[in-house]
């Protein structure tokens, strides 16, 4: 390992020079996209417009760096509530632009604006009647002369110190995107739960998603007592359901009260006597309960605030219907 050079340790000199060679790149880029943002007028107003009322899909062309680029910006308008998807134009030239409908709106990506391989599809986007929207740095090519909306996306030089390799010019088609999809998804109104809907698996999804009916312990998982049971006699039973608590409900299945392991130990350590007391005689009349529609995280929420383990779901005429655990919220990967 010591011949490796990838395990050595670099020199101080070298790491100074790596550091003030990505400070100059991301300024370059940062003062990119600070250039872009003051540029920025009516063309955005109408692209943001047209997108808006489509009534098909946003299709994102653009080659090389632009492309990749282009599959980003049309994830995130997917995702956001604009539906899109990216087509490779050098694809769509042999066949893939049949998924182009004259409902849809076409959003091509060039910083030179001469790639061949979009000023080919140029005929048909036009016979077509799509919406051809451009986001070029050279707003005078041939790309820009045939679309309906110019995207300037233009920037003084490349973080490359060559001015070659695309760099500062795909931050700025980057921003410009997230710019569109931040601006359509406001003018829709588009929500946290909206969002959610389009990351089911994601950590945002699991939390603004899922309901305390979702994970709660139903039936025959509850720890159901009697408020005159005696303590003794029910001990084993909040054992056996591991929720560390058992609830006491009247006969139509009200809750009464709740008794917790804490409620015991306490009580022992005040000399109690769990042969001869009852649940009623110890429990908390009161217990913390939610209704079985909110959200897991709500009753994360309740569970950290109350620093206890489970909550209650309690329908409105206050019957019991479940009992949530933080372990639940846990395994549903709600916390």
């Amino acid at each position: 390992m010591a011949d490796n050079p990838r395990m050595s340790q670099p020199t101080v000199d070298f790491v100074a020079a790596a550091v003030a060679s990505a400070r100059a790149t991301l300024a370059t880029e940062a003062a990119a996209v600070a250039d872009l943002a003051q540029r920025l007028g009516q063309p955005f107003g109408h692209a943001v417009h047209c997108m808006l009322h489509c009534a098909g899909r946003v299709v994102v062309m653009g080659m090389g760096k632009s492309g990749h680029v282009g599959g980003k910006i049309a994830a995130t308008l997917a995702s956001t509530g604009t539906p899109a998807f990216f087509v490779h134009p050098a694809e769509a030239s042999h066949g893939d632009l049949g998924m182009l409908t004259a409902r849809d709106v076409a959003l091509a990506i060039s910083n030179s604006g001469q790639s061949e391989e979009l000023l080919v599809l140029l005929p048909l986007i036009k016979r077509m009647g799509v919406p051809l929207l451009v986001m070029t740095g050279a707003p005078d090519s041939a790309l820009a002369q045939a679309a309906d909306v110019v995207l300037d996306s233009a920037v003084t030089h490349e973080a490359c110190p060559h001015n070659l390799a695309p760099t500062a010019s795909t931050t700025a088609q980057l921003a410009l995107g997230d710019a569109l999809a931040v601006a359509l998804l406001q003018q829709r109104g588009f929500a946290p739960e909206d969002f959610a809907r389009s990351h089911p698996g994601g950590a945002l999804g699991r939390r603004l998603l899922t309901r305390v009916a979702d994970l709660m312990r139903r039936d025959a998982a509850m720890p159901l007592v009697a408020p005159q049971d005696r303590l003794l006699d029910v001990l084993p039973l909040m054992s056996e359901k591991g929720l560390g608590l058992v609830v006491a409900v009247d006969a139509a299945r009200r809750v009464q009260g709740v008794l917790t392991d804490g409620d015991l130990r306490r009580l022992l350590a005040q000399g109690g006597d769990v042969r001869t007391l009852t649940v009623a005689q110890v429990m908390q009349r009161q217990p913390r309960h939610l209704a079985p529609e909110a959200l897991a995280a709500e009753a994360a929420r309740v569970m950290e605030e109350q620093r206890i383990t489970s909550v209650l779901a309690v329908d409105d005429q206050g019957v019991l219907q479940g009992v949530l655990n933080s372990n639940d919220l846990m395994r549903a990967r709600v916390i």
